[in-house]
């Protein structure tokens, strides 16, 4: 088993320090088992080749201070900056992204999300599986697949030789990982291949995209024409779908260890030095700009993770360094998605697991002002993939407490992902005793969006 230390994750407000790793099967490659490797199967109602890139704010972004600003509001309430009008009337957003303001007509807004826990773990499970199940800091086990997961399952990579399900540089969430972002009851071959490492850095590579040391090619098809020996007796006690299924997961994982594709996507250094700046040069902006190759090249669903959001004292300080990285991100994927012919087929995600109180806290003898956990309101920005841009959907009361119109659950964002991917929000998954559990509580997607 290849190991890879991924280093100390950011430090959460429960003030427990995790250190998180990536285990990557490389040995794995040459046994018996390559089907586990594919993270595929069809979806039989895709109807669209699109992909989703869901950039992760680890720790609770605040929407007062983003995008649901409230001028008018009391000072401990709306906060140390003010908004911008945008491209968009009635769209306005921090000043601290004045280059997502040139562009929000390609993206929209809702506002009205909430899932009422301002526990990191509950919020992180019921964001990235739409399930609640008595996850808490007090149960941080993972109960459900995430819809990364899920969808690799259902949906399957866009191109031979890809990844389905990538995380950019990681997968974490609240220092677990894959935590949220795993596969749980499906299995851990429906896990995120992360890259690991910083695509910021000269030297970046994915190591775990080799083969075990000592194995060549002709020698892992020979183990491949091992495993054909054995599947030829599978396929005299297995069902003809199932046969038919694992046929399919041994393929992309040969497609994926031997081809030339994943290496090439993987490869940011391949990038003219130019759009490399634009999204910035930081491991924010690399991670998405990455992500975009991804897609490009055949992933179906692909999370960038960017920690440190749990701002309970110095939030303006670290703001005044964060905001611009994100907002020359966002901006710069969105710019590029449109002129590559890439926005129509990818669907963009921006959001953490909660937000922020809308009443800033003293900085609670720790140092400046903060705001502390808050699931009653919050914000994601979603744009691409047929959605349409320039839309605010939803709102909150006059001190950003509350929803006051259109009231959102993760169920229903859920449902607008899988609609985007041609994915039935009806499906339902069997748990470890036989017992089938609907996907989503609530299958309605957010129409106004298309």
């Amino acid at each position: 088993m290849f190991r890879l230390d991924l280093g100390r994750a950011n430090e959460y407000c429960d003030r427990l320090d995790r250190r998180s790793f990536l285990q990557a099967g490389a040995t794995g490659l040459a046994a018996l088992g390559l089907p586990h490797l594919a993270q595929a199967r069809d979806a039989a109602g895709a109807s669209r080749e699109t992909s989703v890139i869901l950039i992760w704010l680890d720790g609770g972004p605040g929407h007062m201070d983003m995008y649901d600003m409230k001028p008018d509001a009391p000072a401990e309430y709306r906060g140390l900056w003010r908004p911008i009008r945008t491209r968009v009337p009635g769209f306005d957003i921090t000043e601290l992204y004045p280059r997502q303001a040139r562009v929000t007509d390609k993206f929209s807004m809702i506002r009205s999300l909430h899932h009422n826990t301002g526990d990191h773990f509950a919020a992180g499970h019921r964001i990235l599986t739409a399930k609640d199940m008595g996850v808490s800091g007090a149960n941080t086990d993972g109960k459900f697949p995430s819809i990364g997961s899920i969808v690799s399952r259902e949906v399957g990579p866009r191109r031979a030789g890809m990844p389905a399900y990538a995380a950019v540089p990681y997968a974490a969430s609240i220092g677990l990982n894959p935590g949220y972002f795993g596969a749980n009851l499906l299995g851990p071959r429906f896990h995120p291949f992360a890259t690991g490492g910083d695509p910021n850095s000269p030297s970046f590579r994915v190591q775990n995209l080799n083969l075990a040391n000592g194995l060549s090619l002709a020698q892992l098809e020979d183990r491949r024409s091992l495993t054909r020996h054995f599947d030829e007796a599978r396929r005299q006690l297995a069902p003809q779908a199932e046969s038919i299924a694992m046929d399919r997961f041994a393929q992309e994982a040969f497609d994926f260890v031997t081809g030339p594709a994943a290496r090439e996507a993987f490869d940011i250094n391949r990038e003219d030095p130019r759009r490399r700046d634009r999204y910035g040069r930081n491991n924010l902006g690399q991670s998405t700009l990455l992500a975009r190759r991804l897609v490009e090249a055949g992933s179906t669903f692909v999370t960038v993770h960017s920690g440190g959001w749990d701002h309970h004292w110095d939030l303006q300080e670290s703001y005044q360094r964060l905001l611009p990285q994100v907002d020359a991100a966002v901006a710069a994927l969105f710019e590029d998605l449109d002129e590559r012919g890439l926005l129509e087929k990818t669907l963009v995600l921006l959001c953490g697991e909660f937000s922020r109180t809308p009443r800033m806290n003293d900085g609670s003898g720790r140092g400046t002002p903060g705001r502390d956990h808050w699931g009653e309101a919050m914000f994601c920005l979603i744009g691409g993939g047929g959605v349409k841009g320039g839309r605010v959907i939803g709102s909150t009361d006059a001190l950003g407490q509350r929803p006051a119109t259109r009231p959102l659950r993760p169920s229903n964002l859920h449902a607008t992902i899988y609609q985007v991917l041609g994915v039935d929000p009806h499906l339902s998954l069997t748990d470890h005793t036989g017992r089938p559990i609907s996907v989503l509580d609530d299958p309605a997607p957010i129409q106004e969006l298309f």
